[in-house]
């Protein structure tokens, strides 16, 4: 069975902390912190655990054999990129998550950007963490008049990227 353990909240603001503390670290007030006692939460074992932890406690899963999972094939999108495409292994599955990565510079938010202007058949949410919409704006433009692009967002009548940032 495992240790109960204790923790110290303060009564002001809620800030908790592992020892007792005098004063607090977060609203500056003498003698507020309160003991309070955890309860001990029983430990799977390790490959529950792991199961758990990664979110995958579904349904409990035992081995299959290759040949009695059954595979169809999946709707994709298709992404006006032969090359993206056949990296994707035909375009992007609906609800499926990319995770594009590489070096500072290298062009993944242009790549991105450029699918993003060629599905204009498809309403789009681009989220961005790092560019202002401004910039965006700009590189959106540029890519625009290039003949890759260009008449693509036109045809249907409509902007086909919305645009989200990130706080």
């Amino acid at each position: 069975m495992a240790k109960a353990k204790t923790a110290y909240v303060c009564d002001n603001c809620g800030y908790d902390s592992p020892k007792w503390v005098g004063r607090c670290p977060s609203c500056g007030q003498w003698n507020t912190f309160k003991e309070v006692n955890i309860s001990p939460i029983s430990t799977p074992s390790k490959g529950a655990a792991a199961v758990v932890s990664a979110g995958l406690n579904r349904q409990q899963s035992k081995p299959q054999r290759l040949s009695e999972i059954n595979a169809t094939e999946e709707e994709r999108y298709d992404t006006h990129d032969a090359e993206l495409n056949r990296v994707l292994g035909g375009g992007i599955v609906p609800g499926s998550l990319i995770l594009l990565g590489g070096e500072p510079g290298i062009g993944k938010s242009t790549l991105l950007l450029q699918t993003v202007l060629r599905m204009s058949d498809r309403r789009i949410l681009y989220v961005s963490g790092e560019e202002s919409e401004r910039q965006i704006k700009l590189r959106a433009d540029r890519l625009s008049t290039s003949p890759q692009t260009q008449g693509n967002s036109a045809a249907t009548g409509e902007e086909p990227l919305l645009f989200a940032k990130l706080v």
